[in-house]
C-alpha cells in the first residue's frame, strides 16, 4: 500500500511539472500575441521603428512580469538582447559606423552607480546573516519593549523596517520569521497575535524599505532618473524624505494591526528570544563580528556625510565589497549566494527605461497627455495609486521601470515628485500574497490565508498615498 501510495504522488508530481510548464508557455505565447495586438493598435505614421521596437518590448515586459512565465530577472535578461539585437539592427541600417554607440549605453547599465549601490548593500546584508549580527541586533532591541503584546508587535516591526532598509526586504523577512515562528508555533493555529506577527513583519519589511536608496529596488530607479535629468539626490537626500514616511507607515500599521489582532492579556513570554541560534563565540568569530560591525557604521556614515566629503555613494560601497572578502567574511560561495537575479532585474528595468527616454517614446505619448492640460496634484494622485495597482499584480521594480521614465518628463517643473512618489507607492503593495516576496514567504508558514493580507493591503494602500504624497509636498516646501 505504501509503495503504491508513494507512486501515485511521484506521477502526480510529475503530472504537475508538466501542467505547471505548458501554463508557463500557454503564458509566453499569450503575452507575444497580445503585445503584437497592443503595439498594431498603437502604431501610427508618428512613431518611427525604434520607438515601435520599444513599444512592443514594454508591453511583452509587462505581460511577462504579470503572468510570471519566466522569472522576472530572466525578463530582465530579454529586454537587454532585444534592444540589442532589434535597435542594434535597425541603428546599423540607419547610421552603420555609430551604431555601437547607440546600442551600447542598454548594456552599460550594468555598471550603473545604482547597480554598485545595490551590491554594496547586499554585501552587508549577507556578512550581518554570517556572523549573527543580524540576531545579536535582533535580541538587543526587542528585549527593550517590554513583554505587552502590543509594544513587541511594535518592537518586532520597528526591528524589521531598520532592517530592511540595509538588508534585502526578503532576506530581513526571512530572519524575523524564523526568529519568531518558535513563539508562534506555541499559540494556537488562528491566534489573532501570530496573524499579526507575520502579517506585521512582512508590511514592515516592505514599508521599511521605503526608508534609504538600497532599501528597495524602486528607490534606486527613481534616484538614478533623477540624476540623468540633472537633478543630484545623494543617499542622505533620500533619507531625509523616505525614512519618516517608512516609520509613520509601520507605526500606523501597527496601530491598525494591534486594533484588529492583538489579544487583551497583559504579558506575553518572550522565551522565544532564547531560541534564537547562536553561533560561536570563538576569538575569531567575535573579531569577525566586530569586523562587520565597524564596516557597517563606517560605510553608513559615508553615505549620509556624501555632501560633506564628495565621496560617490557607489564608490562607498566598494568599501564593503573589499574589505569583507580581503578579511574573508565572505567567501566565494557567500558572494555566489547574493541576489544577483534581482540586479539583473533592476539593471534590465533600467535599460528598458533608459530606451523609453531616449528613443523619444516617452516624450511622444506625454504630448499627448499634456493636450488635456491635467492637473500637477491630480497627476501625483492618480501616479500613486496606479503604482500601488500594478506593483500588487506584478513586481514594484517592474513598475517603477515603466512609470517613472514617463513621469519625469510628464511635467516641466517640479520634476522630482512624481519619481519620488511612484518608487515610495510601489512598496506600499501588500494587498496579496503575490504582491511581495515578504508577503509570499508569510504565507508560505501556512499560518494565513489570502484573505488574512486584505486587510493590511487595504490599510496600506489607503492611507500610505495621503502620507507619501503629503510629506513629500510637504519636504518639497521646506527643502
Amino acid at each position: 500500500m505504501a509503495d503504491s501510495r508513494t507512486a501515485s504522488m511521484r506521477y502526480l508530481n510529475k503530472y504537475q511539472q508538466v501542467v505547471d510548464i505548458q501554463k508557463k508557455i500557454i503564458s509566453f505565447l499569450v503575452s507575444i500575441i497580445l503585445a503584437f495586438g497592443i503595439t498594431y493598435y498603437l502604431d501610427n505614421p508618428d512613431l518611427d521603428t525604434a520607438q515601435i521596437y520599444v513599444l512592443f518590448l514594454l508591453f511583452l515586459s509587462i505581460g511577462l512580469w504579470i503572468t510570471e512565465a519566466i522569472p522576472p530577472f530572466a525578463v530582465g535578461l530579454l529586454i537587454f538582447g532585444f534592444l540589442v539585437f532589434m535597435l542594434g539592427g535597425y541603428y546599423h541600417d540607419i547610421d552603420p559606423d555609430n551604431s555601437l554607440k547607440y546600442t551600447q549605453k542598454y548594456v552599460q547599465t550594468w555598471s550603473n552607480s545604482v547597480i554598485w549601490l545595490m551590491l554594496g548593500g547586499f554585501f552587508m546584508a549577507e556578512a550581518m546573516q554570517k556572523v549573527g549580527l543580524d540576531k545579536t541586533i535582533f535580541k538587543l532591541t526587542i528585549s527593550k519593549f517590554g513583554t505587552k503584546p502590543r509594544y513587541v508587535l511594535l518592537g518586532i516591526m520597528l526591528v524589521t523596517a531598520i532592517f530592511s532598509m540595509i538588508m534585502s526586504n526578503t532576506a530581513t523577512t526571512a530572519m524575523m520569521i524564523a526568529a519568531v515562528l518558535p513563539f508562534i508555533n506555541t499559540l494556537d493555529k488562528d491566534a489573532p497575535f501570530g496573524k499579526a506577527l507575520l502579517i506585521g513583519i512582512a508590511a514592515a519589511a516592505s514599508l521599511g524599505g521605503m526608508g534609504t536608496i538600497i532599501g528597495s529596488p524602486p528607490n534606486a530607479i527613481a534616484v538614478d532618473a533623477l540624476n540623468n535629468n540633472g537633478i543630484n539626490f545623494g543617499f542622505l537626500e533620500w533619507m531625509v524624505i523616505a525614512f519618516p514616511i517608512a516609520i509613520l507607515l509601520v507605526i500606523s500599521m501597527w496601530f491598525f494591526l494591534i486594533k484588529r489582532y492583538v489579544p487583551r492579556v497583559a504579558t506575553i513570554d518572550l522565551g522565544f528570544l532564547k531560541e534564537i541560534d547562536s553561533q560561536s563565540n570563538s576569538r575569531i568569530y567575535m573579531m569577525k563580528k566586530k569586523i562587520v560591525l565597524v564596516v557597517l557604521l563606517l560605510t553608513l556614515v559615508l553615505w549620509l556625510t556624501g555632501n560633506l566629503h564628495g565621496i560617490p555613494a557607489s564608490a562607498v560601497s566598494f568599501l564593503p565589497i573589499m574589505v569583507l572578502t580581503m578579511f574573508s567574511i565572505l567567501t566565494g560561495d557567500d558572494v555566489r549566494k547574493l541576489p544577483w537575479d534581482t540586479l539583473m532585474l533592476v539593471a534590465g528595468g533600467l535599460s528598458l527605461g533608459l530606451a523609453i527616454e531616449e528613443t523619444g517614446l516617452a516624450a511622444y505619448y506625454v504630448s499627448l497627455i499634456n493636450e488635456f492640460d491635467l492637473n500637477f496634484y491630480m497627476l501625483v494622485i492618480v501616479f500613486s495609486l496606479l503604482t500601488i495597482l500594478l506593483s500588487n499584480f506584478m513586481s514594484n521594480t517592474a513598475t517603477a521601470t515603466i512609470l517613472i521614465p514617463i513621469s519625469i518628463i510628464l511635467v516641466s517643473s517640479n520634476k522630482e515628485i512624481l519619481p519620488l512618489v511612484i518608487a515610495l507607492s510601489a512598496s506600499a503593495a501588500l494587498f496579496l500574497p503575490i504582491s511581495t516576496p515578504p508577503n509570499a514567504i508569510a504565507f508560505s508558514t501556512g499560518k494565513l490565508v489570502q484573505k488574512d493580507f486584505r486587510y493590511g493591503g487595504l490599510i496600506a494602500g489607503l492611507i500610505g498615498p495621503i502620507i507619501i504624497i503629503g510629506f513629500v509636498l510637504l519636504m518639497k516646501m521646506f527643502l
